[in-house]
Order: structure tokens, then C-alpha cells, then sequence
């Protein structure tokens, strides 16, 4: 029988037709999004099976009993990602066929189901008696663990119901890996800002009209400044008139269809008289799928370079075995201080800190402090996270861990 029509008939038999299935559907790829889109989801999933719970088990760790988990009901904690107790050591529904929906019934009997150890724990006393599941195959190898649960006064799931299950796995499986594969690509780039801003570079996102979309750390502390650099309706422009016009003028040739495959670059005076900023702008390759506003179209990188160096202590120490005190006048000297200017900052005495350094040209094989200077900014001790950690995107707040099963809430 053609799918389409199996799918037709299934929901009829129910009482519902293929715009419910439609609308599920695509609730579950919103959810791919946001897990509280998935929450709101399972919520439909519940109110489509009129069960009292429907649980989302994302991952099963090695540790005893703790899983991380969506759950739609009556609980705290519904509709948030959360490490809630899983009983996987004692639970009858272990090692199920992948991609294979099943109930309480494909496993014991309603006797044996009363009297497991399992139900009498965790199941009753929650109001939780049938059940309808199945363990989701993913492409890595692992499984995701969908459950649906009624109440005993409630119908046993009909064969129908199983089919309806079957036929949302696939969407499912496919909605948790587009999620997976944000979700690292999202921290992948997190890590590439944070580098960037680890080498005191400022970036600047803009999209097709020149409205800035998104600023790193360093760009935001450059333009509250305002010295070079500041931001005008929601608009990145210079200080001076023929800075920029010639920023608006790359602006624009970033956002042209004839744009240069290369960066163009620029320097920008600064009115309190300290080294001009530099500044390149570069266009953002269109993937042409759609035709979007407010896309990135350009970023902007800015190199404050009377800036000082973001380099992490513990980094510089680890990579030439200095000691403390050889850090912190390594990382003065890097900032552009003489030694003299280094010592008083570190209050210490010239002689101490002369001594310092001796050993300091030792252990990195340097001799002259401008080449020293050279190779801490050329290594990767910026690479490391600083003392003060740049503000980073906010991430998903995971709550602690919480009692077994559903505990629903008092009145």
C-alpha cells in the first residue's frame, strides 16, 4: 500500500487527519532548533496519544541511573533539557530491536508487569502503566529512547496507534541529528570567536544594508571608546569624514556581486592621538538557497595595536617553564613595558627583575628582549584562556539532577 495512503488511513482511524500529522512533523524539525520547540513537540505527542507522560531520553551515560532527557507532563522540569534518574540497569525495556516500537505487552504480561520490581518503584505510584517506546538508532552508533505513557484507567495503545508511532521515528532520528550537527557546529565557531578575541582581534558581522549583527568582546570595548570607531544607527562608521568614506566605500564593495575574493584592508585615525586603528573588511560567501533578509554579508576585523596582549598566564608558563614571577614580567614585556616601567608595575626591583629576565633569555634560548617580545606574540600563549574569560553566547542551562521518574507536582 502507498505510504501516503497507509499514513491517510491510520490517522482517519484515529481521528485525525494528515494535517496533524503535517503540523507534528514539523514541530519536531523546529525542535531540531531548540530543545524547548521539542518539548513543545512531545507536548503534541501527548495531547495526539492523550498520555499523562512523554519522554524524550537523549543520552544514558556510563554512570549509574543518570539520564539527560526532554519530558512533557506533570513534573518539574518539564519541557527543559535535564539529568533525571534512569533506571537503565533494572528496566524491562533494555535491549529492544532498534527502530521497532513496542509495549509492555511485546514483553510480559499484564501480571508480570504489576508485579516487576520496576513497575512497583518507579511506574505505579506515578500513574504510569502502559507504556509504548521504542530506542532510536542514530548515525553514530548510538540510540535515543522515545517513550509515551497512559494511566491504568486509560486504553491500552491499539495497533494503530503503534503504526502512527512508527511512522514519526524517522522524523525523529533525522531532527536529533540536524540538532547534533548545529550543536557542533555552533561550538566550533564559539571557539573560533573566542580565539579570535584571545588575539585581541575585534570582529564585526554586518548583513547586507551595513546594520552590525553581531560584535565580539574586543569590538564592543573598541566602540565604547569611540576613539576611531563608533556605531551610528545601528551602523559602523569613523570618526573622521575620509575615514569614512573610504569605510563605507568597503563596505559597499564587500556587499557588491562583483565583490574582491580578497580582504580589503584600511587605517583609521584615532582623535586621542594613539596608533591608528587597522581594519579590514571581508565579504561573507552567499550559499544562495534562499533569499534572505538580515543575513551576514561582511565582517569587519579591527587591530587595536595599543592593545594589550590577552595572553593566558598559564599558557606562557607551561610553554617556556617559567616560573611565576618570570610570567608576569614576560607578560608585562609582551604589553610593550620597559623593564623598568615592567618592574615598577610588578613592584619589584629593577636588579630582581633583571635577574628575571637572565633567566627568562635562558629557558626561551633569546637574547635581546625586543626578540623575546617577538616570540611570545608569535606563539600560542594568546590561544589560551585568559584569567578573565571573554563573555561567551549563552549556553544551554542544564538543571541539576532531580528524583527518578516522574514526580508530579503537589497542589
Amino acid at each position: 500500500m502507498d505510504k501516503a495512503v497507509l499514513t491517510h488511513d491510520v490517522l482517519a482511524s484515529l481521528g485525525h487527519d494528515l494535517a496533524t500529522y503535517d503540523r507534528l512533523v514539523g514541530e519536531i524539525y523546529e525542535g531540531a532548533l531548540d530543545p524547548k520547540l521539542m518539548a513543545h513537540a512531545l507536548t503534541s505527542f501527548r495531547t495526539l496519544y492523550e498520555a499523562n507522560y512523554v519522554t524524550l531520553i537523549l543520552r544514558v551515560p556510563d554512570q549509574p541511573d543518570m539520564g539527560v532527557m526532554i519530558i512533557s507532563g506533570d513534573i518539574e522540569g518539564a519541557g527543559d533539557v535535564s539529568y533525571m534518574t534512569y533506571p537503565q540497569t533494572n528496566t524491562p525495556f533494555a535491549n529492544q530491536p532498534l527502530d521497532h516500537v513496542f509495549t509492555v505487552d511485546d514483553i510480559m504480561t499484564s501480571t508480570e508487569w504489576e508485579h516487576s520490581a520496576y513497575f512497583k518503584m518507579f511506574c505505579g505510584p506515578q500513574g504510569v502503566y502502559h507504556v509504548m517506546g521504542a530506542d532510536i538508532s542514530t548515525p553514530d552508533g548510538g540510540k535515543l529512547r522515545f517513550r509515551i505513557t497512559r494511566p491504568k484507567h486509560a486504553a491500552n495503545f491499539s495497533a494503530h496507534e503503534r503504526a502512527l508511532c512508527g511512522m514519526f521515528l524517522p522524523h525523529l532520528r533525522r531532527a536529533l541529528q540536524v540538532h547534533n550537527l548545529l550543536d557542533r557546529s555552533e561550538s566550533l565557531s564559539e571557539l573560533y570567536s573566542q580565539a579570535i578575541s584571545r588575539l585581541s582581534v575585534a570582529t564585526l558581522v554586518l548583513d547586507e544594508s551595513g546594520s552590525v549583527l553581531r560584535v565580539n568582546p574586543v569590538a564592543q570595548e573598541i566602540l565604547a571608546n569611540a576613539d576611531g570607531l563608533k556605531l551610528v544607527g545601528g551602523r559602523l562608521e569613523a570618526t573622521y569624514p575620509s575615514d569614512n568614506r573610504e569605510l563605507q566605500r568597503l563596505i559597499r564593495s564587500a556587499f557588491s556581486p562583483d565583490a574582491p575574493k580578497s580582504a580589503e584592508a584600511m587605517s583609521v585615525t584615532r582623535p586621542s592621538g594613539q596608533v591608528n586603528l587597522g581594519l579590514v573588511v571581508e565579504s561573507i560567501p552567499s550559499l544562495d538557497w534562499a533569499e534572505e533578509k538580515g543575513k551576514p554579508a561582511a565582517l569587519v576585523y579591527i587591530r587595536d595595536a595599543a592593545s594589550k596582549s590577552l595572553a593566558s598566564e598559564v599558557v606562557t608558563k607551561q610553554l617556556f617553564n617559567l616560573t611565576r614571577a618570570e610570567t608576569a614580567l614576560a607578560m608585562e614585556l609582551a604589553n610593550g613595558l620597559s623593564l623598568e616601567e615592567a618592574a615598577e608595575a610588578l613592584n619589584i626591583r629593577r636588579n630582581t627583575a633583571r635577574a628575571h629576565l637572565r633567566s627568562i633569555f635562558s629557558k626561551t634560548g633569546v637574547r635581546r628582549q625586543t626578540e623575546l617580545v617577538r616570540i611570545l606574540l608569535n606563539s600560542v600563549v594568546a590561544l589560551g584562556k585568559p584569567k578573565v574569560v571573554l563573555k561567551a553566547v549563552d549556553r544551554l542551562k542544564v538543571p541539576p539532577p532531580q528524583l527518578a521518574i516522574p514526580v508530579p507536582r503537589r497542589a
